[in-house]
């Protein structure tokens, strides 16, 4: 079931949804948000990407530029049609290397077959519009289309944390359930960084 939203804009070069926007813009540019969080992982030509919530697709364009294959599912095609007007999303649509999937990514992410990503990022929206893609269940799947020793970046920001609440701990445990390991907080990206044991 695709999730709809009330208002949409493109604005310093992220996507504002219902007054949420998508990539950090206070500290530094979107896409040096997206530059940094595909640098932390050592990429290599033959790797085979998945990028879970495409947006305006800034993750999968820096990925394409040095692997094999990147595929990247978005579940609203309201998002896809902004990144279409938006210039530095061009090769979203005209690379080779990235095919993009329209699809619930609840529902698709365990249709791949086990041990067929060398990565995964997941970039999903704030986890009370998006809670099942904090699951653990979801996390699971992650895990079983990953490869032995492959990584996985998971933003989630810091919401809620000026009122107390800590999402991210929340995450990390999950994390640790479904058996990644060395999950690492980055500050810089908003995110954590793990690998399948």
């Amino acid at each position: 079931m695709l999730q709809r939203f009330s208002h949409y804009k493109l604005i310093d070069g992220t996507i504002e949804i219902d007054g949420i926007r998508m990539h950090q813009t206070s500290r530094k540019t979107p896409l040096e948000d997206a530059y940094d969080k595909v640098s932390m992982i050592p990429l290599k030509p033959t790797h085979i990407v998945l990028d879970i919530c495409t947006g305006l697709g800034y993750n999968a364009i820096f990925a394409s530029k040095v692997v094999k294959k990147v595929f990247t599912i978005e579940n609203d095609p309201a998002v896809l049609s902004i990144a279409k007007d938006n210039t530095p999303s061009d090769e979203l649509f005209t690379k080779e290397n990235i095919s993009i999937i329209l699809a619930n990514a609840e529902e698709i992410v365990d249709t791949f077959p086990a041990y067929f990503f060398d990565v995964v990022f997941h970039d999903p929206p704030r986890l009370k519009r998006a809670g099942n893609l904090y699951s653990e269940i979801f996390y699971s799947h992650i895990y079983n289309i990953l490869k032995k020793g492959g990584y996985f970046f998971h933003y989630t920001g810091k919401p809620g944390s000026k009122s107390g609440k800590d999402i991210p701990s929340g995450v990390k445990r999950r994390l640790t359930n479904v058996g990644f390991k060395n999950i690492q907080w980055s500050e810089s990206t908003l995110g954590f960084l793990s690998r399948k044991g």
